[in-house]
């Protein structure tokens, strides 16, 4: 019975289909709004999967969709519409990761900094990955339950970074024919090669990422833990942030357990080099938390007290990798309100790296543009009073006019 409704749902489908793209061929705008609308949750995270970037998968997927309106006359039909969407969104997201130096994150950036280094300059115009909203991905209802599963594994940071490493012909061969699943002759067609090409590429690419992935994905993780200890994780870790609780923060971190803050270059490895960090800035500001989840992980939208405006106010978002049922890497997102809060930048080789010269300057997202993508509000209220004091800002850096601190301590 369950087989017989799928094909009569997926023959419905295909007529309903059909008539959207000769309505469309017509010059019917909303129906070719509603047939790529059927696609655009996938295709916009395909995008992400390839650049690494929320804003220029945004863009890659406006111009792809583009792209297929006005050619629409071309399609002949031979294939399927999603097909032939993946074929030209591919395509433009490719035109974009040409002359792009590869997204990273901090960890794969540089070697981590010594206990009681101070916090480096943001490097604003750095290609930093970017976080990804996992609701993004719920929306494609028209996956199953296992689908969504992989869908998730494969936006995580770790699968994120390693895909990085790729050239981008091969990371877009890897993602089209082990996340999306075309075959082998429809990717050759989609990139206008031949299927020996197309093999030949996706051989190199599962080489390359051999040794690159985690044992165990996030999704795995999350499975053996249990949505209850997942709760109870997330909540303790709060707490402890709130209350300024280091003993409890370093506990629930595994001994090499990494905190990184892009676009800061500067990260720490290890609990005496994290709980220095922790005590001598983050935990002595005042803080509240309401959870999420990014990139297939636990996350946690971080809210700092803004003294001006008597408010929290959207600050970080931290992602949470896990390894069994502690946490083996922080990754937070700072905003615009934070990283804005540190030093300026000097020398433009970081930890080794040469960066760009506009590494140096440039803007960086805002907290409510950054919370905004995750569905969270863009200010929490204040709750009792908080004490006035001159320190650091939460990233770490000494405010240099020895006046008034933006942000409130605990």
């Amino acid at each position: 019975m369950a087989a017989n409704v799928e094909d009569v749902t997926a023959a419905d489908g295909a007529r309903d289909e059909t008539r959207l793209l000769a309505l469309a061929r017509d010059g019917d705008e909303g129906a070719f709004g509603e047939l790529a609308g059927a696609y655009r949750a996938e295709l916009r995270a395909h995008c992400y999967r390839i650049i690494g970037s929320v804003a220029d998968a945004e863009d890659a997927l406006q111009e792809g969709l583009l792209r297929a309106w006005r050619g629409l006359h071309g399609f002949e039909g031979r294939g399927s519409a999603r097909s032939w969407m993946y074929a030209i969104v591919t395509n433009a997201a490719l035109d974009l990761t040409r002359n792009r130096w590869r997204r990273e994150l901090p960890v794969s950036f540089g070697p981590s900094a010594s206990p009681g280094t101070d916090v480096g300059a943001p490097l604003t115009e750095q290609p930093w990955l970017d976080p990804y909203p996992d609701h993004w991905l719920a929306d494609n209802t028209r996956l199953s339950p296992e689908a969504r599963y992989e869908q998730r594994e494969s936006v995580e940071l770790a699968f994120m970074v390693a895909l990085q490493h790729l050239p981008p012909l091969q990371r877009t061969v890897l993602l089209l024919r082990e996340v999306v699943g075309f075959s082998t002759a429809e990717i050759a067609e989609q990139l206008a090669t031949t299927p020996q090409a197309v093999n030949s590429a996706l051989q190199r690419a599962r080489g390359a990422l051999r040794n690159r992935l985690p044992a165990t994905s996030q999704q795995s993780a999350l499975r053996t833990l249990g949505d209850q200890r997942t709760r109870e994780l997330v909540e303790r870790y709060a707490d402890a942030i709130e209350h300024g609780d280091a003993d409890t923060l370093i506990s629930m971190l595994t001994d090499d357990a990494s905190w990184s803050m892009p676009p800061v270059p500067t990260y720490f490895r290890g609990h005496d080099a994290v709980r220095q960090f922790l005590v001598s800035s983050p935990l002595n500001y005042r803080w509240k938390h309401v959870p999420v989840r990014a990139n297939g992980q636990l996350a946690v939208g971080c809210y700092l007290l803004d003294q001006a405006r008597d408010a929290f106010i959207p600050a970080v978002l931290d992602v949470l990798t896990l390894d069994g049922t502690k946490i083996a890497a922080v990754t937070g997102f700072l905003a615009a309100a934070v990283s804005s809060e540190l030093p300026p930048p000097g020398d433009p080789e970081v930890n080794g790296h040469d960066v760009p010269e506009a590494s140096a300057r440039g803007t960086w997202i805002s907290g409510p543009q950054l919370f905004s993508r995750f569905g969270l509000p863009d200010e929490l209220p204040r709750e009792g009073d908080a004490p006035q004091a001159v320190g650091k800002s939460p990233g770490g850096a000494t405010e240099s006019d020895g006046g008034h601190e933006k942000f409130a301590r605990r």
